[in-house]
């Protein structure tokens, strides 16, 4: 299908996916790809991987992004590393899904998915593990990890009081601007948003002087979130000399490593963009 310029015309055919150019599946079909992978039927009307397959590989390039926005039993998922097994390709996908809770009386409760997200994440992992069974050759180097993420609120605390709000106790509350319950990896997360990082961007963890160091696609990004961060440990990342330094304002040891921060950059990186959150 294509765009017509102004004046011209396009005729749109009349059967865009023809029985005789490839089998697209049927719902038949779709449930044996959902029994081929689960024990029982955790789907009512999934979407045959034949279908996606086609589609796919008849409207993308090798290096595209798939975005799925209703992807349910993440069948798309499925057919894109399908795809990229048969024809080498390095397409990549994203798959958004609300977390639509199971009925308690369905297969898939008792089989102990709770909402269709636990359904969708479990596909993948047991359909990337068939697909490289299946193609073993073709599919050694084949790509089959996916990161899961939840849409959240800020990692950062509301700090917009009134002043008559104010109290000594919430003032010591403030001595950390980052909400009790958030991770290393959900500051890590929204540093790379922040940046500009994609998302499957390369993470690689190591331990650096002693403190635990996220460091994102060979040293563009290197992020420091424990606490009690010394001189020594801000001396050893400037000097991997990365492109993006992160830390949490509240981890610097003493008033002295936050005077000092900013002055062994200049020394030993001063390319380096600091950033404290």
């Amino acid at each position: 299908i294509r765009y017509a310029r102004a004046g011209e015309r396009v005729k749109l055919p009349s059967n865009i996916i023809s029985k005789d150019e490839c089998e697209v599946g049927t719902n038949e079909d779709a449930q044996k790809d959902i029994l081929s992978l689960f024990e029982n039927k955790v789907m009512n009307y999934p979407k045959p991987v034949s279908l996606l397959k086609y589609l796919i590989g008849m409207n993308s390039q090798d290096e595209d992004l798939i975005l799925d926005f209703f992807s349910g039993s993440a069948t798309t998922a499925h057919a894109v590393m399908q795809l990229n097994a048969e024809d080498g390709g390095n397409r990549k996908f994203i798959m958004v899904q609300l977390p639509e809770k199971c009925d308690e009386k369905s297969e898939a409760y008792k089989a102990g998915y709770k909402n269709i997200c636990e359904i969708g994440k479990e596909r993948i992992r047991r359909a990337g593990k068939k697909v490289k069974e299946e193609n073993s050759e073709k599919a050694k180097d084949l790509d089959i990890g996916f990161r899961v993420l939840k849409l959240d609120s800020s990692n950062m605390k509301d700090v917009y009081y009134r002043p008559e709000q104010y109290r000594q106790s919430l003032l010591e509350d403030l001595g950390d601007n980052i909400k009790e319950d958030r991770t290393p990896l959900d500051l890590l997360f929204q540093v790379m948003l922040e940046l500009g990082k994609p998302l499957s961007a390369k993470i690689e963890e190591k331990d650096i002087c002693g403190k635990h160091v996220f460091i994102v696609d060979e040293n563009d990004l290197i992020a420091c979130f424990d606490a009690d961060v010394t001189a020594e440990t801000v001396k050893a990342i400037a000097l991997l000399k990365p492109l993006y330094a992160v830390f949490r304002d509240s981890s610097l040891a003493d008033d002295a490593v936050g005077s000092n921060f900013d002055q062994i950059f200049a020394t030993y990186s001063p390319n380096t963009t600091r950033k404290v959150l």
